[in-house]
């Protein structure tokens, strides 16, 4: 099983990973790239790259015999699959078995046995590891599916038997939610893995999501490195994830790492994986699923346990035993990670595209932090992926140390650019109930159904109009006017809001700034390209910004405003035309519900945009009645794209 270059199948931050460690043990590295990734980090990171299709990740990252020949002609003889993508298909692990190159993750025997959600609960009630009710069955007609369910009762969960990372999964609260549920969750999975097969799952209310990492050699040796609580998830999609979980106790972290190396032996495990648990209110865990690779969330467990995962990875797929007993593996301090997402969770998380302006994690690094990424200043963050660009990683002496420091990386690593998540995990890691370690499965859905304050929009403050007034008064440029000229009139516009300010600009960096009639002074004493430093109220103060253009953009606690002069034209575009229906974000088509010539009612389903591993559904604004249907299903379309063509009534 010796090899000497890796190709990594994979892209992003956890090729920059694989990359990192492969190059520290002495391998050479070929990154693979589709045409959205040709300039990606993790092309100019790698010893080789390989183009291996288009931009749709069906065409490139997906294609596993693109995948195999590109290993070919760059000389690679082992392949890391990283996650996600074909990092848990068997086919593909048996494809790179039969053209002589060693796959670096578990046999393809163990990924079918754990793939299939369905055989693999029953191969872990063989086993003797406890699993939530649920129907297994290989029938998988509407019927025979509705059934089922009424015999679980409700609230209960709808998931792709091949599913992972949340993908195909419905929520069912309600009977007159099934049929939609099965549905889409058919139409997801599908899409992600071409196999629509479902199981059902009673749901375990306010439970906590725990899973145990396992490791296993050819020898036989199976030995699991403690738990991650990764309970803080919106819409099934994990959030934080941390290390140890804050409820469980040594007891139970004794049973759910024998039952955890049992599921593993029970499929003839090798290499890294997880196996997930949902631990109820009493403190019961049963078996959700294993998944069969690394998961995003590996390096809470390598703070953790000063151990390099990827490393182990590569050493086991090179035959040798693993390098600890159970007894040697110690767990030392708390570990916390943030997914950094390019979305916008204020509204309702809709995946964001754009070019990245500012992105500077290296000025952010101290002991204890920890920044995984795959994107650079300049980088172009597309809808055919996953929307994840980063993730922060903090390591404490306990867990109010590691909350601490990372939210001061997320104040110190602004993406500016396009909208992302960033403020809304420093408030996240402030919420009372994430303090407490009280968070369940539920809990972000059910906080942002009853509104919570975690999900109102950061409004710039005073200093953030003053500061911005000033920038622009003071831009290279401006006009200049001595102390003696009057204040002239300013409107800024952030968002949803405008103000209209009074600005008096005078020598050395000094501006007077009237805001809603109060007069401000601040000196602005450095405009760097990427900074502004300033003197507000007699102290001295850094913020990170940069000009895009005509607009300023302005760092504040991990969030972005854009400040920009607005036009005084009027813009007729600004008010929605009911008439259209446009594409919320660049995506695919993933369904149509209407047809040409059909009535409709307003807020009725028109169309399902896929787009960064979300749907999107667009309604009518108003009743009337299609005109024109300018898209097919499959269909790719860029953001404000038409879709349908109304008729109002």
């Amino acid at each position: 099983m010796s090899f000497g270059t890796i190709l990594i199948a994979n892209r992003g931050e956890i090729a920059c990973r694989v990359i990192r460690t492969a190059r520290a043990l002495g391998y050479r590295t070929v990154a693979v790239f589709s045409d959205a990734d040709a300039d990606a980090l993790h092309v100019r990171q790698a010893d080789a790259a390989v183009h291996i299709g288009a931009s749709p990740a069906a065409e490139s990252y997906l294609n596993a015999v693109a995948i195999v020949e590109a290993a070919r002609r760059s000389g690679a003889d082992a392949i890391h699959p990283g996650y996600g993508f074909l990092s848990e298909n068997a086919t593909f692990a048996q494809a790179c078995l039969d053209a002589g190159l060693v796959f670096i993750g578990p046999p393809p025997e163990a990924m079918r046995a754990m793939g299939d959600k369905a055989q693999a609960k029953r191969r872990m009630h063989d086993a003797g590891v406890p699993c939530a009710p649920g129907y297994l069955g290989d029938a998988q007609d509407e019927a025979t599916l509705r059934t089922e369910a009424l015999k679980l009762g409700f609230p209960l969960l709808v998931k792709a038997v091949a599913g992972g990372g949340g993908r195909g999964m419905r929520l069912v609260r309600a009977e007159a939610e099934l049929d939609e549920a099965l549905a889409g969750a058919r139409r997801e999975a599908r899409s992600a893995f071409r196999d629509d097969a479902l199981m059902l799952e009673r749901l375990i209310e306010h439970g906590r999501h725990i899973e145990i990492q396992v490791f296993a050699d050819v020898q036989g040796h199976v030995i699991h490195l403690g738990e991650r609580d990764c309970s803080a998830q919106r819409r099934r999609q994990k959030v934080i994830e941390e290390s140890p979980s804050p409820v469980v106790s040594p007891a139970l972290r004794e049973a759910m790492g024998r039952d955890a190396v049992a599921a593993a032996r029970a499929v003839g495990y090798v290499g890294a994986g997880t196996v997930e648990f949902i631990v109820d209110q009493s403190g019961r865990h049963f078996f959700l699923e294993m998944n069969t690779r690394l998961q995003v969330e590996h390096p809470v467990t390598e703070c953790v346990t000063g151990l390099d995962l990827v490393e182990w990875q590569l050493r086991i797929a090179a035959g040798e035993p693993l390098p600890l007993t159970q007894e040697q593996v110690a767990m030392r301090g708390h570990a916390i990670e943030v997914r950094l997402y390019a979305e916008d969770p204020y509204q309702g998380f809709a995946p964001q595209t754009g070019t990245v302006l500012h992105w500077r994690p290296e000025a952010a690094l101290q002991p204890g932090l920890r920044i995984d990424h795959g994107i650079t200043e300049g980088s172009v963050v597309s809808p055919f992926y996953d929307a994840m660009v980063a993730k922060l990683i903090a390591h404490g002496r306990d867990r109010d140390d590691a909350i601490r420091r990372l939210r001061a990386a997320l104040a110190a690593t602004p993406l500016l650019g396009l909208r992302n998540n960033a403020r809304f995990l420093r408030d996240l890691l402030d919420h009372p109930t994430f303090r407490r370690g009280e968070t369940t499965t539920a809990w972000l859905d059910e906080a942002q159904a009853r509104g919570d304050a975690l999900y109102a929009a950061p409004e710039p403050g005073e200093e953030d109009w003053c500061l911005a007034a000033a920038a622009f008064a003071l831009r290279e440029g401006a006009p200049w006017r001595p102390d003696s000229v009057a204040a002239y009139g300013l409107t800024l516009a952030c968002g949803e809001r405008s103000e209209a300010l009074r600005v008096r600009a005078g020598e050395a960096g000094r501006v007077q700034v009237t805001l809603t009639g109060t007069t401000h002074s601040l000196r602005l004493l450095d405009a760097a390209p990427d900074s502004l430093r300033y003197d507000w109220q007699g102290v001295q103060l850094l913020r990170i910004a940069r000009w895009q253009a005509d607009a300023l953009h302005l760092a504040h606690e991990g969030h972005a405003f854009v400040f920009s002069e607005p036009s005084p034209l009027p813009r007729s575009a600004d008010a929605r035309d009911p008439r259209r229906a446009l594409a919320p974000v660049a995506g695919v088509v993933a369904k149509l519900a209407v047809k040409e010539g059909d009535a409709v009612a307003a807020g009725q389903p028109l169309a399902c945009i896929e787009a960064m591993k979300m749907e999107m559904w667009v309604t009518a604004a108003a009743a009337g009645r299609v005109l024109r249907v300018t898209v097919g299903e499959g269909a790719q379309v860029a953001a404000q794209s038409l879709l349908v063509e109304l008729e109002i009534v």
